[in-house]
Order: structure tokens, then sequence, then C-alpha cells
């Protein structure tokens, strides 16, 4: 069960905070302790441990950027994810390797989401290992039940009342929506757009190009990411545009 502290100057965002954290099931968390600004939260980790920070930015004296700078240089610093109602933070955040940047008022999903990427990377940090079978969708393919694995996936998109799974190879149609799939996924794969994840492993480049006449952006010069086994490039909504780089440029893929 992950240890989750929480930070914020608020004490209506803290409580809202605990009650979602208490909704979490996958993976389990629970709220081990409260604080109201950086000063607290630093004399709170003094004291005792945790493995998640929910870390508001703007707080009277040191922000939550200046306590997550402070604490990267922690043997066994908590993962941080950014609680805030300013997304113009966002870049400075991931800069700081934040595990996820959430904006106010934050969804349940959402924040699980968030927890379960912290989860994956608390993992990797103490090198700990899955011994279970590897990870499988089993799709319906024209009458034939199919199991491929999530090694294999490059993306998943959204197509009006379904989803499409691609790989290298083949590409198949899924019943799940976009955002149960996030959920499950956790790490390993990437939201790029509010129609596309992608997996981190196979990004191979971001761009600036021009979109589709079809796409939501009318044509008009944006970003878009290639994909490493697929000639097609898959387009980047400018909110997502800074932890594409991140994730890049960190080879966190």
């Amino acid at each position: 069960m992950l240890r989750v502290l929480i930070v914020d100057d608020e004490e209506l965002a803290r409580l809202r905070l605990r009650a979602l954290v208490g909704e979490c099931e996958a993976p389990a968390a629970e709220v081990v302790g409260e604080a109201g600004s950086a000063v607290q939260a630093l004399s709170w980790l003094t004291q005792q441990s945790c493995d998640v920070l929910l870390l508001d930015i703007q707080m009277p004296g040191a922000d939550g950027t200046q306590l997550a700078a402070q604490l990267r240089s922690h043997a066994q610093a908590p993962a941080v994810i950014f609680v805030t109602a300013h997304p113009e933070h966002a870049v400075t955040a991931f800069d700081l390797e934040a595990v996820d940047y959430l904006t106010k008022p934050v969804r349940r999903e959402r924040l699980q989401a968030a927890l379960a990427r912290a989860a994956e990377r608390l993992k990797a940090r103490s090198g700990a290992t899955d011994d279970g079978p590897e990870p499988v969708f089993v799709v319906n393919d024209r009458g034939r039940v199919t199991r491929v694995p999530l090694t294999e996936v490059l993306y998943l998109k959204a197509e009006l009342k379904y989803v499409t799974l691609r790989t290298a190879r083949h590409t198949y149609v899924l019943d799940d929506s976009l955002s149960e799939l996030e959920e499950r996924l956790g790490d390993r794969f990437l939201r790029i757009h509010r129609n596309a994840l992608v997996a981190r492993k196979a990004v191979r480049a971001l761009e600036r190009r021009l979109a589709p006449m079809d796409d939501d952006e009318g044509g008009k010069e944006g970003w878009a990411v290639r994909l490493d086994g697929v000639d097609e490039w898959l387009a980047v909504s400018r909110r997502q545009v800074a932890g594409v780089r991140d994730a890049l440029t960190r080879q966190g893929l």
C-alpha cells in the first residue's frame, strides 16, 4: 500500500484529496500525514517517511516546486505528484521529475492513474521485478480470439465508439474506453492527446508538423510523435508536449 503525504495550504483541498485517495483501489493507498506548507512537510519528513507526495504549488513561503527541488537530493525521496489549480507550471514540474501534474478539481480516475505511475517508478527505483506472466490483451479479431502481448502494443487510439490497438503488423478493435485503459496500463503508456496513448518505449521523435485536415487542429501546424515500427505520426496536444519531451529527454521510455 502506498503511503501518501498531502501538502496543501487549503484544508478543504486536503480533505478532498484524502477522500479521493481512500477511493483508489489499484494501487491501494493511504494518507499517512498532512502538511499546510513546505516547512511543515520537511519537518514531517525528517521524522517519518512516505512513498508519494501530493503537492500543491502555490503556498505561503516556499512553494511546491522549491520543496520538490530540495527533496531531489534525498536518497529515498518520495515520488511527487503535483496537484494545483495553475496549469502554467507544468514544464517546471516535469523538469523536477514529477510523476504527474494534476489540475484541480482532481478526478478520482486521474489520481488513481497518477498513483499507478508513482508505484511503477518506485518499483523501478527499488529494482523489483515481476515474475508473473507477461500481460496481454485478449481481443476478438473477426471471430477469432487473439492474445496480443502488451510489449507489442505501439499505441491505443479512440475512434468514435471504440479504441484501436496498433502493433507493428496489425490493428485490432477494443471495447474498453481509453480512460479505463490508461488506468490499467499505468506508467508504461504515455497520454499524448485526449484520444491517444502511446507506448513509452516506442516513441522515437517529437516534431512540429502540419496536422491533417480531419484533425481537430484544422490543418494547422502542431506537434506530433513518430513511433518505432510504423510509418505514422500521431498528433500531440499542446498540454501534453512538455510530458512527451520530458520522457524523450530522460529516456524514461
